[in-house]
């Protein structure tokens, strides 16, 4: 890149740096061009060089936590043997964890509360799918599907959209199973974050482990 190039990437990152200062100091509202102008020392005006509008920048921070998350789960993932997959299926599980302790205002970002008056565009899509893409590899990998469990009450390929551009050569129970078994890391990881495990659980890596192989187990014929 060019001298003005790099400027702007520059100035870019620093943009989203005091934005993601500001989320965790003030939440979603503080995500206002103005406000980080004004931390930033500079005129809104000036935001507006970098940022069309608020929603571009939201956006620009979900794919970058989206993208943060799914590159902490690919390495995780990748450094267990192909052959063993529930270590591969729990190590992605708390590298999910392990992402949404240290970052949590960007895991609020991207799984809490929804913004007011924002709607997710579509190129956030393909950052938001390299998690999938881990778990569904998980899934894909097992041998010809024979430890998948078949029955179910997830029979109707009406109840899902999309799922099978992730998963190949499973029957809609066994995607909607495995849809379930993913948003439960999910629920257990925000039940934690967020505060809802005070008082009920002790030792809350263990009982996460423990939860995985429950999920686990939900998933995979014994």
């Amino acid at each position: 890149m060019g001298t003005r190039d790099q400027q702007r990437a520059q100035q870019i990152e620093t943009i989203k740096r005091v934005a993601r200062e500001l989320l965790a100091t003030n939440g979603a509202d503080g995500l206002v061009l103005r406000a980080i102008a004004r931390e930033m020392g500079q005129t809104s005006s000036a935001m507006y060089r970098y940022f069309a509008n608020r929603d571009e920048l939201i956006t620009a921070l979900v794919v970058d936590a989206y993208n943060d998350l799914g590159m902490a789960v690919e390495k995780a993932e990748a450094k267990i043997d192909r052959a063993l997959y529930f270590e591969r299926f729990g190590a992605t599980g708390r590298a999910i964890r392990r992402w949404a302790l240290t970052h949590p205002h960007e895991y609020a970002l991207i799984f809490g509360t929804p913004i007011p008056n924002y709607q997710a565009p579509s190129e956030t899509i393909v950052a938001a799918s390299r998690v999938v893409l881990v778990l569904a590899t998980i899934v894909n990998d097992l041998p010809r599907k024979q430890h998948l469990k078949r029955e179910g009450v997830l029979q109707s390929s009406d109840l899902l959209a999309g799922l099978q551009e992730f998963l190949v050569d499973v029957t809609p129970a066994q995607a909607g199973r495995a849809l379930a078994a993913w948003s439960s890391i999910f629920g257990l990881i925000s039940f934690e974050l967020f505060g809802h495990f005070v008082g009920a659980v002790k030792n809350r890596p263990a009982f996460f482990d423990a939860s995985m192989q429950e999920i686990w187990r939900g998933l995979i014929c014994a």
